[in-house]
């Protein structure tokens, strides 16, 4: 398993004054960009550098980065925040107050185009990142040149919600011992991935170089309740006009197949990639499929 060097490693001002989101480009800048955003929990490599590099090779620019309280970007100090507590009165139905929103994410990948003088990107998305992408296409249309929404769904509370195990899982407390957590990554990608084509060598090695990164449990519970909290994006997906992507494998249980489908059907003119033997991951079996469907789409869209 080779790491390529990406061309930059840096930080950028987000969105909030005060934090700062690491970033990594690969490939010529004056090319057309692609923008990766990661899911809950999930930091920029986890988009595999093989993923970006095919990308670079078929003529874009990439740009991956660890959203805020994850990786190397600025993990939050909320003192008098409990998410604990915060996600009972959000699953109850009520609105605590969050340190941020989803929309807060998006500002902060849309503040790291201006800081790289990107004018408009394609956005590619898995999980809350595909929420995050989701919501600059709806709150930045004139930044999105075309929108990739992979493994995920619209907020409403009716689709692509996790089997009740899985979610049992995710909530469970991570263990504070580097090589429990490691196991403890590597049981969840287990219970979440394609079952056919789990790797546990290379989940192992993906968890292990996180952790070496930094893993922050409450930073990922802040990030969960800005999920919960934040409100449903059905409006503002029927209102998108440029060309959009939703890919969805049939075998998610966490953010089950109906999210996919639904994102897909509310967006006017949206291409729909159903994956039969998909979970909710990208395996290496599927790269291919999924680097040619985003570059042929973001083609399309430059056209």
């Amino acid at each position: 398993m080779w790491h390529h060097d990406p061309v930059t490693t840096a930080t950028a001002p987000a969105n909030t004054a005060g934090i700062e989101i690491c970033y990594e480009t690969f490939g010529d800048d004056a090319r057309p960009t692609i923008m990766l955003i990661m899911g809950l929990g999930g930091q920029m490599i986890s988009w595999p550098d093989e993923f970006c590099e095919v990308l670079v090779e078929r003529g874009y620019h990439v740009v991956r980065f660890d959203n805020r309280d994850v990786g190397r970007s600025t993990w939050l100090d909320t003192p008098d925040f409990d998410p604990g507590v915060a996600l009972m009165e959000l699953m109850g139905g009520g609105q605590p107050e969050v340190p941020y929103m989803l929309d807060d994410l998006a500002a902060d990948a849309v503040s790291l185009l201006d800081h790289l003088g990107i004018e408009s990107a394609h956005i590619v998305g898995v999980s809350m990142g595909g929420m995050i992408a989701q919501s600059i296409a709806i709150g930045w249309p004139d930044r999105t040149r075309s929108l990739t929404s992979i493994m995920s769904t619209t907020g409403e509370p009716d689709v692509g919600q996790p089997r009740p195990e899985v979610l049992g899982a995710l909530l469970e407390s991570a263990p504070a011992d580097p090589e429990a957590a490691v196991q403890a990554g590597v049981e969840i990608d287990r219970i979440i991935s394609s079952p056919d084509h789990f790797d546990e060598a290379l989940s192992r090695a993906k968890t292990e170089r996180a952790v070496a990164r930094g893993v922050n449990p409450a930073g990922v519970a802040r990030q969960m309740a800005a999920i919960v909290s934040s409100p449903p994006r059905n409006d503002g997906l029927e209102s998108l006009s440029m060309p959009t992507l939703v890919i969805h494998g049939r075998q998610d249980p966490l953010v089950t197949f109906d999210g996919g489908e639904r994102t897909a059907k509310l967006v006017p003119g949206a291409e729909f990639m159903a994956i039969d033997d998909m979970g909710h991951d990208i395996p290496v079996a599927h790269h291919a499929r999924v680097t040619e469907a985003i570059t042929t789409l973001a083609a399309r869209a430059d056209a």
